[in-house]
């Protein structure tokens, strides 16, 4: 029998639409163009002496709506027979002809949306009397909710009143409108078994990746609604070869985005860039039945979370389609139907979300790339999300299987502000504790550094909270703090209600987890096997006097009590996240002075965080021998590691800080902007001393130095780019314009865009920078970044400044009539597809050339 609950979906706008037009009178030229709200009651076709459609044509209307969903069902699979789909279509009937009764307003029923709205108009017609049984009862219910939506989607169409004062509601009736078409191109005539077992797992997908663990909540960690902390991020292009040169701003996109454009992406972020946030988010969203979220692309389609880490076995071969569920172990993994993820993937209805190429030991991930290749071959048209850490493998490392290559963007300030806000909400600390974190960060350029993603912005607001708001100024002494919050502090109080297992003190725990940590780091694994940690734990128990304990008894009492292991598949164990692997296997390398080891992988992405901590760890002849390693190497990556290093130790002796320094002059200024990235990433304020003022280098080359100064982002590098302000050339001036997000919103108005052309585009995306922008007498061009509310662009958008806007497509406004506000603006541009620039195409879209105010056929308000 087919799926019941989609027969109401089944039905698609092209046949509904016409049908609910008929319940309405026929409105003559300009009826729409109207001022203030009209009764529903008074626009019906079957009421009053002029009506064009009969009481009886309404039941005919309803019966037509049921024909046709039984229809789409296909013969014999219909999910009531013919003397109850008549009953329905009297029930239905009945409901519709409530329209000439209801005192509803068009305004305040697109208000309600088509939830709220059909159970308005069912509300007068109990339907105990018609005797439905459960098939009928929810294909009544169907059927209502379809027709709700389109005569909302209607409603919103004919008045230009309603469209303009409920103008998120329209969209979101918009986009459910477009959903049930999508849905109906995508869904195919399911056997109730299947539909049943998608619901079934639709449901594990939302309890299983519907919260997040935040840090420092509740003594630790904290399981965060999805909804409630997601935190959308972006996506951007991959760094060119060293040789290239490509302009200085990448084009970014939502991340949420990145598979609108591109059927198959590989995604790289660096450690807690959110790349597991971001599947988790995705498999949530494509498994909902909430259809207004404004990502048509995973409307109808059944996400697939394969965790590397989880799916791979030593000895054993990757799993084929129908045992995706059981290598996770889903819990519903038994009452699969038989051939159910195939017939998925051959209707390309699959999002298949494969997280975490890097945890692949180097020697599997060969095979990796041949399973992903031969399911992408055997299942064509699917969407596919892969995700690495940057180092893991080589670039364009999927390009022949036709991936699009992304990477995840740091944070920016506003997602940091956001992130910051939500957590202190979350542990009902008060609002002036965030706000004071916030100003600690955006002051100091150590903490401004750290700030770039969701688990240091989560590590921040933990230690501040607990230090009634002191923060370290490093990261050794902020991943010591959070070490002993998690540790010590955890442990301390949950002893008070577990006293199970065997106690272990602070300085224990970091060296057993160090021994694991600097294992892991030397073979090159993100897990061991948990036969091998048990080896590790049991050789280290004689020199800790533990030895009257066995390796096993250990081994539980770290795991359960660090907190910062875990066991993400049977017999398999890893640290909770690579920032924790890295620092503690930094402070052993030191320990055990293995200098050279460290050296000779520095020129390896994943080895860099490693040699900077332990540089920090070091002590000062240690960490004076390592510079000199570097500094000497004559290798241009080992140079700028030394360079990045001197902020890490503690002491460094003038002439080894001056040769250093010197190392790096030969990298000033920057050759390209791919060069520029890397100097202030290594250099960091440093750097800013290096550079060349605006008066010493021609055009091209100042703008590469504006580069450096920005991709810093510090307070000092603000000060910098003050002396850049007055420079003539469009480049260096469009570079300063864009870099406004970096950086303190208020100051850099003031203290840079203030003294800019207004020409240049500019971002917003919030109404606080709609705001600063007012406070400069206003912007000629200004790009909408993001969602926003018509008011908010009318109320603080300098009227007579604007002359360019440009509107994401992500977000749009239906109607153009709000553009009447603004005399001076003639090109209003929408970005319709924004994925393509990340492909080094110019973004599609749509430029309106805006007449002149007196031009009659300018949008009238």
């Amino acid at each position: 029998m087919v799926d019941v609950t989609a027969l109401g979906a089944r039905v698609a706008s092209s046949a509904v639409t016409p049908l609910v037009r008929r319940l309405f009178v026929r409105d003559g030229p300009g009826a729409g163009l109207v001022d203030r709200p009209v009764r529903i009651s008074a626009l019906v076709s079957f009421r009053g002496e002029k009506r064009t459609v009969t009481p009886k044509d309404v039941e005919k209307i309803a019966g037509e709506l049921v024909r046709r969903a039984l229809a789409a069902a296909g013969p014999g699979e219909e999910p009531v027979g013919a003397a109850e789909a008549a009953v329905v279509k009297d029930a239905l009937a009945r409901t519709l002809a409530r329209l000439g009764e209801i005192t509803v307003e068009d305004y305040e029923a697109v208000g309600l949306g088509p939830e709220r709205f059909a159970r308005e108009l069912s509300a007068g017609v109990p339907l105990a009397p018609y005797g439905l049984g459960e098939g009928g009862t929810l294909l009544y219910e169907r059927l209502l909710h379809t027709a709700s939506l389109h005569i909302l989607n209607f409603l919103t169409q004919r008045s230009t009143y309603v469209a303009r004062r409920q103008t998120v509601q329209a969209q979101q009736v918009a986009r459910l409108v477009q959903a049930v078409d999508v849905l109906l191109e995508r869904l195919p005539s399911r056997s109730a078994e299947d539909a049943g077992f998608e619901e079934r797992y639709a449901d594990h997908i939302a309890a299983r990746y519907g919260t997040l663990t935040i840090y420092g909540l509740d003594a630790g960690t904290r399981e965060w609604p999805l909804d409630t902390a997601y935190l959308s991020l972006e996506a951007t292009r991959p760094r060119a070869g060293r040789g290239g040169s490509r302009g200085p701003e990448y084009p970014t996109v939502a991340a949420e985005q990145v598979l609108a454009g591109h059927d198959q992406v590989f995604l790289r972020g660096v450690a807690g860039s959110g790349k597991t946030t971001l599947v988790q988010w995705l498999a949530v969203t494509a498994a909902s039945r909430v259809y207004d979220h404004g990502l048509p692309h995973l409307i109808g389609q059944v996400p697939f979370v394969l965790p590397m880490r989880r799916i791979v076995r030593p000895g054993a071969e990757l799993p084929l389609p129908g045992d995706f569920l059981r290598a996770v172990g889903c819990p519903v993994a038994g009452e699969q139907p038989p051939g159910w993820v195939e017939r998925v993937l051959r209707a390309r209805r699959g999002v298949l979300l494969v997280d975490g190429i890097d945890e692949v030991a180097g020697d599997r991930r060969a095979a990796a790339r041949r399973w992903l290749r031969e399911l992408v071959r055997a299942f064509p048209g699917n969407l596919w999300l892969v995700t690495s850490r940057p180092s893991a493998v080589p670039e364009e490392w999927l390009a022949a299987e036709g991936f699009s290559e992304l990477v995840l963007a740091p944070m920016g300030r506003e997602g940091v502000a956001t992130f910051v806000r939500r957590w202190h909400r979350a542990a009902d600390a008060p609002e002036a504790v965030g706000e004071s974190l916030l100003g600690a960060v955006r002051t100091t350029s150590e903490l401004n550094r750290l700030a770039t993603n969701p688990l240091m912005c989560g590590m921040l607001c933990a230690l501040h909270r607990d230090r009634r708001g002191f923060l370290p100024q490093d990261r050794r002494s902020l991943y010591e703090a959070a070490l002993t919050m998690l540790l010590e502090r955890r442990d301390r109080e949950r002893e008070l209600d577990d006293p199970d297992g065997t106690p272990l003190p602070y300085a224990v725990q970091v060296q057993l987890l160090q021994k694991l940590a600097w294992w892991l780091i030397r073979n090159g694994r993100q897990e061991m096997d948990r036969a091998e940690a048990l080896r590790i734990v049991g050789r280290a128990l004689p020199a800790l006097s533990l030895a009257a304990n066995s390796g096993e008894e250990i081994y539980l009492a770290l795991l359960l009590r660090s907190g910062l292991l875990r066991e993400p598949a049977e017999e398999r164990v890893d640290f909770l996240h690579r920032t924790f692997q890295d620092y503690l296997g930094a402070r052993l390398a030191v320990e055990e002075m293995d200098f050279d080891l460290l050296v000779d992988h520095a020129d390896r992405d994943e080895w860099e965080d490693v040699v900077l901590l332990a540089l920090a760890h070091a002590r000062p002849k240690e960490a004076e021998y390592l510079l000199r390693r570097l500094a000497d190497s004559g290798d241009p990556r080992r140079t700028l590691l030394a360079a990045a290093g001197l902020r890490y130790a503690a002491e460094v002796a003038p002439e080894m800080r001056g040769r250093v320094e010197q190392g790096l002059v030969t990298h000033v200024p920057p050759g390209d902007f791919d060069a520029a990235r890397e100097l202030a990433r290594a250099g960091g304020d440093l750097v800013l001393g290096l550079l060349p003022g605006p008066g010493e280098v021609d055009s091209r080359t100042a703008a590469r130095v504006v580069h450096t100064a920005v991709s810093v982002g510090s307070e000092a590098a603000l000060e910098f780019l003050r002396r850049f302000r007055d420079h003539p050339s469009s480049v260096v001036q469009q570079s300063l314009a864009a870099a406004w997000p970096q950086f303190d919103r208020d100051r850099y108005a003031r203290e840079v865009l203030a003294h800019l052309p207004r020409q240049w585009s500019v971002d917003v995306s919030s109404v606080d920078d709609l705001r600063a922008l007012a406070a400069l007498g206003g912007w000629e061009h200004i790009r909408v970044r993001g969602a926003y509310r018509v008011e908010d662009l009318t109320g603080l958008i300098v009227a007579d400044r604007l002359a360019h806007l440009t509107l994401d497509a992500a977000h749009p406004v239906e109607g153009l009539a709000w553009l009447s506000a603004f005399p001076g603006l003639r090109t209003v541009t929408v970005l319709t597809d924004p994925d393509t620039a990340l492909a080094g195409r110019a973004p599609d879209r749509v430029k309106v050339q805006v007449p002149s105010a007196d031009s009659p056929s300018r949008p009238q308000g």
